[in-house]
Formats: C-alpha cells, structure tokens, sequence
C-alpha cells in the first residue's frame, strides 16, 4: 500500500472511531473530531471565498475601465461598512448594507418558493387531469388534496365568537386537520430519506475501514 494511502486510510480510521465514540455519550474524543471537522470546514471554505470570490473582484479593479472599476469598488466598500457592526458606536455605518443583504435575500427565497415551487406543483396539480389514465387520475387527485389542504393549514384568519374565544370555521378546520395529515406525510418520507442516507453512510465508513485493516493484517 503506497504511504499517502497509508497515512490517508489511518487518519481515516482515526476519525470515523472517534465520531462512534459518540456511540458511549458526549466525550472528548468525540468532540475533538467535530472540532477538526469544524476547523478543516471553515478554512476550506475560506480558501474557496478568497481564490473564488475576493481574487476575481480585485481583478475587477484593475481594470482600465472606470464603469467596471466603479461597480467593483461598490460590493468592497459595503463589505467594509459591514465590518462596523461589531461596534456599537459605527454600527449604524453597515445598516445599508445589512438591508440590502436581508432585502435581496427576503426577495430571492420568495421569488425561488413561488417561480421553483408554488408554481411547478400548481402546473403539475393541472397536468394531472390532462387527458389522465386511472392511475394519473388518482395522482392528479391525491396530489391535488395535498396541495389545498396544506395550504389551508397554513389560513389562520379567524373569528372571536360570542364568548371571546378565538375560533377558525368548523369546515376549515377539518380540511386543516387533512394538510396536518400530509405535512405529518411528508416529515414522514423526509425524515426516512435522512435516515436511509446515514445509514448509507455509516455502512460505507465500516466498509472502508474493513477494507483498509483487512490488508494490515493479512487477510
């Protein structure tokens, strides 16, 4: 076995044993291995912000043109009055910077729910009863249901009755106790994804770590 593969498959086999420390309760060992996980995931993400990120903007001011010079220098002096947040008495120079970062965002996840979400399942809720065969009619219909009555979940608008409680319509509670059925569903299927995909994981760390001792000792 070449020495990199040596010294690569023993690191290896060092960590995956202390993450199953976990496996006996929180102990150091296990939290030395989050803590290099956290350190190695931290520079290598600095890494890739600095040659992929900070590199190709400063080259942006170096340009002859003063139009690219200008829209370069713009993300690098918010970036600089971000750094005034920390601060309490220059706080204020980073508000403007801190909104447009939140309003873009706010407006990015809005716009990705609608065009990336509400819309596709809407098109596909229609399409379901496009000339549909029985199978597609029943998908159409199930696919539909989950559609409105999660939706309907999600209508708090509600009356104060005579008594001062604070109560829905009878009829949308029903339905919004059908979404409740398919988000409990969904969280459902998610969460034996998840599960599926550790497990997954788990078995091909104990499959490398088999493959790696097996030669060490002459099997």
């Amino acid at each position: 076995m070449p020495p990199i593969e040596l010294i690569s498959g023993f690191i290896g086999l060092v960590l995956t044993l202390l993450i199953f420390s976990y496996l006996i309760g929180d102990n150091p060992l296990f939290r030395s291995a989050v803590y290099i996980f956290i350190g190695t995931s931290s520079g290598y993400a600095a890494v890739i912000v600095w040659y992929d990120v900070l590199l190709p903007k400063l080259s942006v001011l170096r340009a002859d043109n003063p139009s690219q010079f200008v829209l370069g220098l713009i993300p690098f002096l918010f970036g600089a009055t971000l750094l005034a947040k920390p601060f309490p008495r220059i706080a204020w120079l980073g508000s403007f910077a801190m909104a447009l970062l939140v309003g873009v965002g706010a407006a990015t996840a809005l716009s990705g729910a609608v065009i990336g979400t509400l819309i596709p399942q809407s098109k596909a809720s229609m399409d379901a009863f496009v000339s549909p065969t029985f199978l597609q009619l029943i998908e159409g219909v199930v696919m539909l249901l989950g559609t409105v009555l999660t939706l309907v979940y999600f209508q708090f608008t509600a009356k104060r009755t005579a008594d001062g409680t604070v109560k829905r319509n009878a009829i949308l509670e029903v339905l919004a106790w059908g979404g409740r059925v398919f988000i409990a569903i969904t969280f459902g299927v998610l969460f034996a994804g998840v599960y599926m995909a550790t497990l997954t994981a788990m078995l091909e760390r104990l499959s490398s770590m088999i493959n790696f001792v097996k030669p060490l000792l002459g099997l």
